[in-house]
């Protein structure tokens, strides 16, 4: 009796979790379905469906996402910020988690404190911070795209050094100590035997990056000089509160759909990395591995 009782309660409780899981599940995707769908509406109303219509994606003349430059010229803003955001801190970040991990005694401990600060710190805080000094200390640095790359690497290299120093304390210092009693010198051990098993905070490291700068906003916008620094999250803020047309929802979902295939891309390429090292592949287990390393 006592043990149905307890499988019933067991029941019950893992239902409401079940609950309350999916209901937040749907609580965050039902608003993006929705704004995705109007996209495809055939009339200029963002909250009445019209009909099914691919106008504001390439059909209007005008104002669709495909005809009008300033729409398009945002969208290139975004990708290039992210991308050359993404190529310079995912090996800087590397270089100072590995550097970071060679110290020693107390000091290791400040290391970690101040790469982790960043963390912490209000975006706002940061964002107003580098505005000041781009405009009153390091003035040859213009505002527009060069400041908000460095202010983005900025803000985003301490995901990549957590990342990058939580995969190396799982992974411990032995498999280095054992190539090197083996003849190997430490570049050579770094280079053939580190590297590749840091290769899952490598990708996670790559996609964080991008999901943070593409769709960033406090940062970008106190360092952005004006439409020809202006990305999607900047386009969408000034437009969505006037008569902005369903071509506004397209530039998001293309905002979204981006975000998505980098991360596709990211899980292919370490499951690709899991097959060439005798491990489980498939998407299910990079995921894993991206959700780990991001922990």
């Amino acid at each position: 009796m006592t043990t149905t009782l307890q499988s019933h309660k067991t029941r019950r409780k893992f239902s409401t979790l079940h609950l309350i899981i999916w209901g937040y599940i749907i609580w965050s995707l039902v608003p993006v379905i929705i704004a995705i769908a109007y996209s495809f509406n055939d009339g200029r109303s963002r909250t009445v469906w019209q009909g099914f219509s691919f106008r504001w994606w390439f059909g209007d003349p005008n104002a669709s996402l495909w005809h009008d430059d300033s729409l398009r010229n945002t969208i290139s803003n975004s990708l290039i910020l992210s991308f050359s955001t993404m190529l310079i801190v995912t090996p800087l970040g590397i270089t100072l988690a590995i550097g970071a991990q060679r110290i020693i005694g107390r000091k290791s401990k400040v290391v970690q404190s101040l790469t982790a600060a960043p963390l912490i710190t209000p975006e706002i805080v940061v964002g107003a911070a580098l505005l000041l000094t781009f405009t009153r200390l390091f003035t040859m640095v213009p505002l527009g795209y060069a400041a908000q790359l460095l202010g983005n690497v900025t803000f985003s290299l301490s995901s990549v050094v957590v990342i990058v120093r939580a995969r190396l304390v799982s992974i411990g210092s032995s498999f280095e100590e054992a190539a090197r009693d083996l003849g190997a010198t430490r570049f050579q051990a770094l280079r053939y035997v580190l590297m590749p098993m840091l290769w899952p905070a490598v990708m996670a490291s790559l996609v964080v990056v991008f999901a943070i700068v593409i769709d960033d906003f406090v940062i970008t916008s106190f360092l952005s000089s004006g439409v020809g620094s202006e990305t999607v999250p900047l386009r969408i803020y000034s437009s969505v509160k006037g008569g902005a047309t369903p071509a506004l929802n397209a530039l998001a979902t293309l905002l979204v759909f981006t975000s998505f295939s980098v991360l596709i891309l990211g899980l292919f390429g370490l499951s690709f990395w899991r097959k060439r090292h005798g491990e489980p592949g498939g998407l299910r287990a990079a995921l894993s591995d991206i959700t780990q390393a991001d922990a």
